[in-house]
């Protein structure tokens, strides 16, 4: 195990992310926020689902998901269909726009990260996505996760 003191740097080299965070936001596009472009990711990587699916892996609640969804809608990045188990709830699902516009968000991510890492090696890029994925599997789920007492 680490010393404490270990557990204390990466606290604070957590905290500071929020730069990082500021940094790729600031390359969205206008008509796409980061709000959007989190609806657009989710649908990508888990497929079509109902709003409240979408809120819970948002961790936000469901009016901030229907301004998100709306938005998304609005731009015809996303498709709101009747639910055929459940006529009330809609599913939403990717247009192929929203394909092509989170194609090119992550194209910008890309281009953002090649261009301020472009001295680091292959290796620390590597490294850096495996613990980092690690920490989020460490650390599981954040709205469950529970402080050790």
């Amino acid at each position: 195990m680490a010393e404490r003191s270990q557990y204390q740097e990466l606290a604070r080299q957590i905290g500071a992310m929020g730069a990082v965070k500021r940094s790729v936001e600031r390359l969205l596009p206008a008509e796409c926020p980061s709000g959007s472009a989190a609806v657009l990711a989710l649908l990508d990587r888990y497929g079509e689902m109902r709003i409240s699916r979408l809120a819970e892996l948002l961790a936000v609640d469901m009016s901030v998901t229907s301004r998100h969804v709306a938005h998304v809608a609005g731009r015809g990045w996303i498709e709101r269909s009747p639910d055929p188990d459940d006529g009330r709830s809609r599913i939403l699902r990717l247009t192929p726009a929203g394909v092509e516009r989170l194609g090119d968000l992550g194209r910008r991510t890309t281009d953002l990260f090649a261009h301020h890492l472009e001295d680091w090696s292959d290796d620390d890029v590597g490294r850096l996505n495996a613990l980092l994925a690690r920490l989020r599997e460490s650390l599981g789920d954040c709205r469950t996760a529970r402080t050790p007492t």
